[in-house]
């Protein structure tokens, strides 16, 4: 299978490296388009105020100056148009959990393979150390996932405990759970006396029962967690039809 490999950490980040070590070494054919810096938290943004400029690495991964987003989107319908099969994004360094799928670039960069054959994966490890376990995960899942036929406005969200491979649990189907409000922007003053602020920590947990990707990885569990891009409460058309009749 030929892959298209991203992420929102970087080009350089150990997880990225990592997972492309992994694949290539179990028989993938794999393409790496990722962001030349850190892009955590853009989401599912594209660039359209400037161009961007790819730079080709000495490792083959493809440097691109912009979002994983544009980073996917150029990958697919550029760099390897008709080539790759499935975007694999990641492996992150840190939660995807809950509501940080909204913001998360790891996912974004799922998002925009959307298009493809095969569903995409985004993958995460709940913390900063054991990406070889991660990456082991995604290995053992891929067959698997071969084999789900989902529909083509899905994806597939992986979030990984941060543990040696033999502690893990489990994996775990879940939902995603919710967090509470995040705390409020903090006000600061720059060098120069003027106001600016710094974006607060995301929330804690609210929703986190069993059932919850959060409660999964609690529990020393992988969490798989199926995502739809379609965010149409369907549940309410029929209530906004008879009101505004």
């Amino acid at each position: 299978m030929k892959l298209m490999l991203s992420n929102d950490d970087g080009v350089h980040a150990p997880g990225l490296r990592t997972l492309a070590r992994s694949l290539e070494q179990a028989g993938y054919d794999i393409h790496v388009v990722a962001p030349d810096r850190d892009r955590s938290g853009a989401s599912n943004s594209l660039t359209l105020d400037r161009p961007l400029h790819p730079v080709t690495l000495d490792n083959g991964f493809i440097s691109v100056n912009g979002t994983p987003t544009d980073c996917v989107h150029l990958g697919i319908n550029a760099f390897y148009k008709d080539t790759c099969e499935r975007v694999v994004s990641g492996i992150n360094a840190g939660a995807n959990l809950g509501d940080d799928v909204i913001y998360s670039g790891t996912v974004a960069a799922a998002m925009e393979g959307r298009f493809l054959a095969k569903t995409p994966i985004a993958v995460s490890l709940c913390g900063k150390q054991h990406f070889e376990t991660a990456a082991r995960v995604v290995l053992e899942l891929m067959p698997q996932l071969e084999t789900l036929q989902l529909p083509a406005n899905s994806i597939i969200n992986i979030n990984v405990p941060d543990c040696p491979y033999e502690q893990l649990n489990g994996v775990e189907v879940t939902r995603l759970g919710h967090r509470h409000k995040s705390d409020n922007p903090v006000l600061t003053t720059n060098p120069r006396g003027k106001d600016c602020y710094w974006i607060s920590a995301a929330g804690d947990f609210a929703d986190a029962g069993p059932g919850t990707d959060i409660y999964a990885i609690e529990q020393g569990n992988v969490s798989v967690t199926p995502v739809q891009m379609d965010m149409t409460q369907h549940s309410t058309l029929d209530l906004v039809r008879s009101t505004l009749a």
